[in-house]
């Protein structure tokens, strides 16, 4: 099993920016993927990012692009999600979530491990 725990959410006016971990523990392991999702009020779960276990290679849904950063520090067990230009359509719960492999990367289905989620709440 793997535990996931998300921190550093918060409330942030339109174009701040927010940084948040994910710490994992367990039975954590290189052939993992971590990726983030998030859920507004009312919406479908969706995709935010991800970074692959295989080959580092990381990819953003187009809304978040050029704006949110994905990185890993292996050592630590870390990920970390830096959030810039934030809008206040970002607001949502932002999980992480992980699983093995490098395929279905978009669905949340096909991820085995879940944290708890931080809200994140971006003011007009």
């Amino acid at each position: 099993q793997v535990q996931l725990v998300e921190s550093g959410g918060g409330l942030v006016q339109a174009g701040g920016s927010l940084r948040l971990s994910c710490a994992a523990s367990g039975r954590t392991r290189s052939t993992l993927s971590v990726g983030w999702f998030r859920q507004a009020p009312g919406k479908e779960r969706e995709f935010v990012t991800v970074i692959l276990a295989s080959t580092g290679y990381v990819y953003y849904a187009d809304s978040v692009k050029g704006r949110f950063t994905i990185s890993r520090e292996n050592a630590k067990n870390m990920v970390y999600l830096q959030m810039n230009s934030l809008k206040p359509e970002d607001t949502a719960v932002y999980y992480c979530a992980a699983k093995e492999g490098s395929d279905s990367i978009w669905v949340p289905n096909e991820y085995d491990y879940w944290g708890q989620g931080t809200q994140v709440t971006v003011s007009s």
